[in-house]
């Protein structure tokens, strides 16, 4: 009986062990949750920046509103008959 008891006392260890800190345990279920969390987010991110980035492709497809404002914005190009103008400030003296 008392072999039967120790046997027990030893099986019952050892399945807690591997509760608390083996493969499995409830610490690593709780990394892989949180892992898993921080993962979810990023994909969230990605597919969010991936729609505007479809939504910006279809409208250059489309049209050339935004070929346009690209080219004037990012490129400093003007129309045919437009007339560019650039203010430049004077520069500052040290003494003022």
């Amino acid at each position: 009986m008392r072999w039967l008891l120790l046997l027990l006392t030893v099986l019952f260890l050892a399945l807690q062990f591997n509760l608390w800190v083996g493969k499995g345990s409830l610490a690593e279920v709780s990394n892989l949750e949180s892992s898993n969390r921080l993962l979810e987010a990023e994909v969230e991110r990605m597919r969010s920046q991936n729609s505007r980035l479809g939504a910006e492709v279809i409208d250059l497809k489309s049209g050339y509103e935004a070929v346009e404002e690209r080219a004037r914005g990012e490129l400093g190009m003007i129309r045919d008959g437009e007339t560019f103008y650039q203010i430049v400030e004077p520069e500052q003296k040290k003494g003022d």
